[in-house]
């Protein structure tokens, strides 16, 4: 029961260890014959939270271009040990999180806010401030959301906020 208990879990997505030992605690399947064929799947490198974590990062940053910071938090929530988290960290680099930032922040402009930045009157802090907390609840740090957030609102030399198109 165990063994197709985890195999239907996987067939869908991959999953960390700690996800399918709650499954088939779930399922009231014995805590001993839960080790047992999870050891077994770990053999076999059908459980590998290492490669988990690092498909994880790369494809979280890639489409859903998250920060180190949320990359952690979802990671652990998903009972990866913290060194298997920090290593799946260490291949996002400064550069890669940076363009996530200027993906986010281009996507989240709109035309009317770069209308409203034209006007004399624009309240740019307002919209920085917006922007940055998107990109702070999405996990990038202070530093990194303010360098992306000036980059795409950058003025020319006219006072005319370029337009990305």
């Amino acid at each position: 029961m165990a063994r197709s208990i985890v195999l239907r879990q996987l067939t869908g997505s991959a999953k960390s260890r700690a996800q399918l030992e709650q499954k088939l605690a779930d399922r009231n399947v014995p805590e001993d014959a839960a080790t047992a064929v999870l050891d077994r799947y770990e053999d076999l490198g059908l459980v590998d939270d290492v490669e988990f974590a690092r498909m994880w990062v790369s494809s979280r940053v890639e489409y859903r271009h998250l920060g180190r910071s949320a990359l952690r938090r979802e990671l652990t929530l998903k009972g990866v040990d913290r060194d298997t988290v920090a290593d799946a960290l260490a291949n996002v680099s400064d550069e890669q999180e940076y363009e996530g930032a200027l993906a986010l922040v281009r996507r989240k402009v709109t035309a009317a806010d770069r209308r409203e930045l034209a006007s004399p009157d624009a309240d740019r802090q307002r919209l920085v401030r917006r922007l940055v907390s998107m990109l702070a609840r999405k996990g990038y740090p202070p530093g990194t959301a303010f360098r992306a957030v000036n980059e795409v609102l950058g003025e020319d030399e006219d006072g005319v906020i370029p337009d990305d198109d």
